[in-house]
């Protein structure tokens, strides 16, 4: 069994992974934190856990942690995470970091989230369609939501050197917000409502920048999210402006190739859609090609919490401790 630590479990995140790893056939869950819930019964905030097990938030040392664990899932506030994470590699654990304090080089990250770096370390981006070095790394910084979506959506065609510009126009559930209320996330303001936000300036476009620019360095990637009344999912619609004229079965035949043996990516002939994915660590990718351009409308659609986060999270432990890929993962999305 894998003996696991979450730092920072009062989340959704947290919450996510609890839900997923309380079923994993190899997974053992030692201890979760929370500073301010410290004592407190799990189930407390996370209702649905009640019944799966009578842990409690405990206020304890990183280093105490490491020491009981494998490996430790650190689910903090962007900034946080560099305090922590250096700690626990010093104690000979894996760790896969959920915040974005290890997802860019550290000049990049400096000047997006500005905040000096105070313990860079080297980490391989957890994105395990393009990077199955996962499985050798100590570290591993699990990529953001948005990103998530919109780099399956356009890396095959990316790495041939086919796009020359793409537009990712993207919707998230509310869920991406966190679990503490904001202006966004209050109902009034979010419900029959769509609300675009940081049209040219999110900083997740750093990631896209900087992992579809290790595909083609000429790829040039304009991205802008918005906010929809859902509590889970994000859609993605990308405009992938190509280079030459391709044919759809050309297309399909490129998409296929580059995800042949990618358990969590599927296919489809039609739009994907946030329903058939939801609860899921599934990404949907369907396409159909602009007849009066060189045009191609890429749609992915993807669970925020569990591809975009919690469960891509664990698709990468296992790599890390040479499971089969899909432990604990392979359940059906929730539909309706």
């Amino acid at each position: 069994m894998i003996r696991i630590g979450i730092i920072g479990g009062s989340g959704y995140t947290g919450g996510e992974l609890m839900r997923l790893l309380l079923v994993h056939p190899q997974a053992d869950i030692i201890c979760i934190t929370s500073r301010q819930k410290d004592g407190e019964p799990i189930s407390n905030t996370h209702p649905h856990l009640r019944g799966f097990t009578d842990l409690e938030f405990e206020n304890i040392d990183p280093g105490e942690v490491a020491k009981q664990c494998d490996v430790v899932f650190t689910a903090v506030p962007h900034g946080t995470a560099m305090d922590i994470v250096p700690r626990l590699l010093d104690h000979k654990v894996k760790v896969i970091d959920l915040s974005a304090d290890y997802r860019l080089p550290v000049d990049v990250f400096e000047q997006v989230y500005n905040l000096a770096h105070k313990a860079p370390k080297k980490a391989v981006y957890g994105l395990p369609e393009l990077h199955p070095e996962v499985a050798d790394s100590t570290l591993v910084a699990n990529p953001g939501c948005y990103p998530t979506g919109a780099i399956l959506s356009a890396a095959p065609l990316a790495s041939q050197g086919m796009i020359e510009q793409v537009v990712f126009d993207s919707k998230s559930g509310v869920s991406g917000a966190g679990a503490q209320p904001t202006g966004v996330s209050h109902y009034p303001n979010m419900s029959q409502n769509v609300q675009a936000y940081k049209l040219t300036t999110h900083r997740h476009g750093a990631e896209l920048q900087s992992e579809l620019g290790q595909l083609d360095s000429s790829i040039k990637i304009s991205f802008t999210p918005h906010v929809i009344p859902s509590v889970r999912g994000i859609l993605t619609t990308a405009h992938l402006f190509i280079k030459e004229d391709l044919d759809i079965d050309q297309i399909t035949r490129i998409y296929q190739t580059f995800y042949k043996d990618k358990p969590f990516i599927r296919l489809l002939s039609g739009i994907p859609s946030l329903g058939a994915v939801r609860g899921s660590n599934f990404c949907d990718i369907g396409f159909e090609i602009d007849a009066s351009s060189r045009r191609l409308v890429v749609v992915s659609a993807i669970d925020n919490l569990v591809k975009g986060a919690s469960g891509q999270a664990i698709q990468n432990m296992n790599l890390m401790f040479d499971l089969n890929e899909t432990a604990g993962l392979m359940t059906p999305a929730l539909f309706p």
